[in-house]
């Protein structure tokens, strides 16, 4: 089963596969209404009559919308982890990784690449950045957080405040520099995810080399 989302961004957790499997419905369809409607015309009720379940079943799990987002965008940073994780179990192990943290660096890039072309509602929710989302951590901090968690055994280095500055910096710049390649063309302007992986390895080899 896949993980749910956070608490604090639910009324009240599942517990048996049922109410997981109907929040998992939600999130889905709540996902699907953001590409079609975007945020502002996104409601409860939408979200209910696509995920096919009472208007009731929604607000056991959400206050309002935002919440929902919220939900939704936690849940796109596990299964981004998760993508992380499986592209660098494929590279071969953590020695092999450590040798090279430029590998390590394209990974976290091109999934998230992948991730915003092709995960629904992802272009306009990502991990909180493009709506107002909640009361808590910056969405780029607990990005940063969780690549320092991530890669540290990977990068060979202690996910220490030092490391998670740097994965701060580094998420902050390409979180930029990405979306304005999403601006420039619909599937992301190739020269400027180049530009971006090209930054990204003259700042991070400062302080992985």
């Amino acid at each position: 089963m896949k993980p749910v989302p956070h608490a604090t961004s639910l009324r009240r957790a599942p517990v048996q596969r049922r109410s997981a499997e109907r929040l998992t419905r939600i999130l889905d369809a709540c996902a699907d209404l953001l590409d079609e409607v975007g945020y502002d015309a996104l409601s409860t009720r939408a979200v209910a009559q696509r995920a096919a379940v009472p208007i009731g079943s929604v607000y056991r799990f959400f206050g309002n919308k935002r919440a929902m987002a919220d939900a939704l965008a936690q849940r796109n940073l596990e299964r981004y982890a998760e993508r992380v994780t499986l592209r660098l179990q494929e590279t071969g192990g953590e020695r092999e990784v450590a040798s090279s943290w430029r590998t390590a660096v394209d990974a976290v890039l091109d999934e998230y690449i992948a991730m915003k072309r092709t995960a629904p509602g992802f272009s306009l929710v990502d991990f909180g950045n493009q709506i107002p989302v909640g009361s808590r951590a910056e969405p780029n901090t607990r990005v940063a957080d969780r690549l320092s968690e991530l890669l540290a055994g990977y990068l060979d280095r202690t996910p220490d405040e030092d490391l998670r500055r740097v994965f701060l910096v580094a998420v902050e710049s390409a979180d930029t520099l990405v979306h304005l390649a999403f601006r420039l063309a619909p599937d992301g302007d190739e020269r400027i995810i180049e530009e971006t992986r090209v930054l990204l390895r003259a700042y991070l080899e400062r302080v992985l080399d």
